[in-house]
């Protein structure tokens, strides 16, 4: 058998179809709509999700059942030794726990991962993890490696609309109707575990600049600075935006010359508070073996 396996969810951004060609393990999320329960890539596509949502459909995301993740890992350990099972942040979701819990019935043999990483930047964990196996790394190693990363990512969110943040009640309406009026657009962040508010711009192209300008700041101050190497990796992400992200990938280019950018949408569970439109610019910092 194969040694480790690399197990996530789908608010990795890792499609069924990518994951089985990167050789990582995709859980789907599940998502209540009007009643009905959908679950990402397998019934309930990007295009499918925006539709729904522009019609009001009532959607609330969910945590997978104890028997879909545990059917998973059972499947993966019949041919591997153990496996690194690596969640969206604990801070944003309650599956992270819950894996936490089911994993203690394998005797290692299934290695949680807390490292509060969300959309582009779980993703990279996810490869992260593979160089790490592929290094001769054990699953306790990895995870250990990975939460001790955990700090070394940034996401910055502009969002296009307050209206699903009102709808969620994450902001008041009187917040969000005098916000609508000044075409207000909230510029958020994750750091660690939380979605947070981080700055307000009055136009995109604004809001653009200070997103690039937080990444600049972050990679100056916590990772280092900028170094021939090119030590970080930039990503940027999008809720059924992408010419608008392909467009700001060009921008950020200007600044970063040579670098990577992944370009990847975001996940519908964070889609689901934020509404279409919005555009995000993050960054990892390059692990060292």
């Amino acid at each position: 058998m194969a040694s480790v396996a690399i197990v996530t969810d789908s608010n990795s951004g890792i499609t069924q179809a990518v994951g089985r060609e990167m050789g990582i393990f995709v859980l789907p999320m599940p998502f209540m709509i009007d009643d009905e329960t959908y679950f990402e890539d397998i019934n309930l596509t990007q295009e499918g999700f925006y539709k729904k949502l522009a019609s009001g459909a009532n959607i609330a995301t969910s945590q997978p059942s104890p028997e879909s993740v545990l059917k998973l890992w059972d499947n993966v350990l019949s041919e591997y030794d153990e496996l690194v099972h690596i969640p969206m942040s604990s801070g944003l979701s309650g599956s992270c726990q819950s894996a936490m819990i089911l994993a203690e019935e394998y005797q290692g043999r299934v290695q949680v991962v807390n490292n509060q990483r969300i959309s582009v930047t779980q993703r990279q964990s996810c490869l992260d993890a593979k160089l790490l196996a592929s290094k001769g790394k054990n699953a306790k190693e990895i995870k250990e490696f990975l939460e001790a990363d955990k700090f070394n990512s940034s996401i910055y969110i502009m969002l296009n609309t307050l209206y699903y943040l009102k709808k969620g009640g994450r902001i008041t309406p009187a917040a969000a109707a005098i916000g609508t009026m000044l075409r207000l657009k909230p510029v958020l962040q994750i750091q660690g575990e939380k979605l947070d508010a981080f700055a307000k711009a009055r136009t995109t192209n604004q809001g653009k600049s200070i997103m690039l300008n937080a990444i600049k700041a972050d990679i100056e101050k916590r990772f280092g600075g900028m170094t021939p190497d090119r030590h970080i990796w930039l990503q940027i992400a999008h809720t059924a935006n992408p010419d608008e992200a392909f467009s700001y990938r060009d921008e950020v280019l200007e600044h970063f010359p040579g670098y990577d950018v992944h370009v990847d949408a975001l996940s519908l569970s964070v889609a689901c508070h934020i509404g279409p439109g919005a555009l995000a610019l993050a960054c990892c910092r390059k692990i060292d073996l």
